[in-house]
């Protein structure tokens, strides 16, 4: 999660919501991403979208199962319909999105009679994550031009 968090880190420097993204297996980074929608002008380029693609070139397949998720912030409908589709074995997120979550704050996708069920984990780092969500939305609201 240390690394999802300095890749959030760089996302909210580039005017992104600060969310990071890592895939491991087998104990080694095999996929990064951070949010790059304003960077990008892309609704998709989320962090969670960005590590299963990067994941998939780098081991090969579609198939990341055996394969965990950190990310920041609980994923959205549409990662999670992702992370269904890529078949990951783990999630992990850092804290929960009241607004948009689809981990178990607005919905939990994953409990739906889906052909793929991800275990689910909230942590490690919540607070650290939180933070840094915290803090951009902050600075956002101190100067709206900024947006």
């Amino acid at each position: 999660m240390a690394r999802a968090l300095k890749l959030a880190k760089q996302a909210a420097v580039s005017g992104d919501v600060p969310v990071g993204c890592v895939i491991v297996k087998d104990g080694q980074i095999v996929g990064e991403g951070r949010n790059r929608r304003e960077e990008r002008g892309d609704a998709t380029a989320h962090a969670e979208l960005e590590a299963i693609r990067d994941a998939c070139a780098r081991l090969g397949t579609w198939r990341l199962e055996g394969c965990t998720m950190y990310v920041t912030l609980e994923p959205c409908p549409m990662c999670a319909g992702g992370i269904i589709n890529a078949r990951l074995s783990r999630v992990r997120y850092g804290t929960r999105d009241e607004k948009a979550g689809a981990c178990g704050s607005v919905l939990n996708l994953f409990e739906e009679p889906f052909n793929h069920h991800p275990r689910l984990y909230r942590g490690p780092l919540e607070e650290e994550c939180a933070a840094v969500l915290r803090d951009f939305f902050a600075g956002l609201r101190k100067n709206p031009e900024d947006r």
